[in-house]
């Protein structure tokens, strides 16, 4: 491989701080692009770079993903991947038929239409069914929540998951080519409200749990990925949502991950050229 490496990001905030410390790592040997998804056009892009990272999950993103994929260029994560993350029924359905302990899904074309049914029995999660900045996320404990809730979100395809008893807290774990990061963070379903995130060193994670997300990605075909799992007892997981290139932030040793996980793709791309 040629001594410097062209390292896109495919962001609208290439001063993210993981991309921020990433690209600092980076630019002290290689050169890092930042490629705008919502102004950009990969026919009028010159020399492909020799790895993008697709931090952005927008229509335009994946459609600008996929055309530079047609171009031979390495996306991490891939376009389809990234895609797949974003529609909660496809993503529970891929789950759960790979065996993976996920939330049960079910699938409404409008909240409206969930609403007009009887109403829960029990206590549910409601989510937009196209995960995106800004969805829906809530509990639903009766009949009233629910219309409060069809009164402002009536069209919006949502999924609805029953709600799994928890002490409160969302384990949130995130994955950069196999290594885990972890944290602890009180749920936005919480009385209480969402909570700081709190780094959570590995070995205070439950027997298994680091295995478990590893496989996700195996699963997903996603390099860099969140999952959020709920502790239903006993160590007993739950998965209640995965999530292509998240945040991570304030995880020691993440921006050094990802900037060895894009040199290595890199690398792989040359070789195979």
């Amino acid at each position: 491989m040629r001594d410097t490496t062209t390292v896109g990001l495919i962001t609208p905030e290439p001063d993210h701080p993981l991309l921020a410390a990433t690209t600092e790592l980076l630019s002290r040997e290689h050169r890092v692009v930042t490629v705008h998804p919502e102004t950009a056009d990969a026919a009028v892009i010159g020399s492909l770079a020799d790895v993008y990272l697709l931090k952005s999950r927008t229509p335009r993103a994946l459609a600008l993903a996929r055309d530079l994929e047609s171009r031979g260029a390495a996306v991490i994560n891939s376009a389809e991947a990234t895609s797949l993350c974003q529609d909660r029924t496809a993503m529970a359905e891929r789950a759960r038929d790979a065996g993976l302990p996920f939330s049960a899904t079910r699938t409404f074309g409008s909240l409206a239409e969930f609403a007009a049914d009887a109403g829960p029995a029990r206590p549910l999660v409601v989510k937009s069914r196209h995960s995106r900045r800004h969805d829906l996320v809530a509990r639903v404990d009766g009949p009233d929540r629910l219309a409060e809730l069809a009164g402002a979100w009536a069209d919006e395809p949502v999924v609805a998951q029953e709600f799994a008893e928890n002490n409160g807290y969302d384990h949130k774990l995130w994955v950069i080519d196999g290594t885990v990061f972890a944290a602890l963070r009180r749920s936005e379903l919480a009385p209480e409200g969402r909570g700081p995130t709190v780094p959570l060193a590995l070995g205070e994670l439950p027997c298994g749990w680091a295995e478990l997300v590893v496989e996700v990605g195996a699963v997903f075909g996603l390099d860099v990925y969140g999952v959020d799992v709920i502790d239903t007892g006993d160590g007993i997981p739950l998965i209640v949502d995965i999530n292509a290139f998240p945040g991570i932030r304030g995880q020691a040793g993440a921006p050094e991950a990802l900037a060895a996980l894009a040199l290595r793709r890199a690398r792989a791309v040359v070789a195979a050229v």
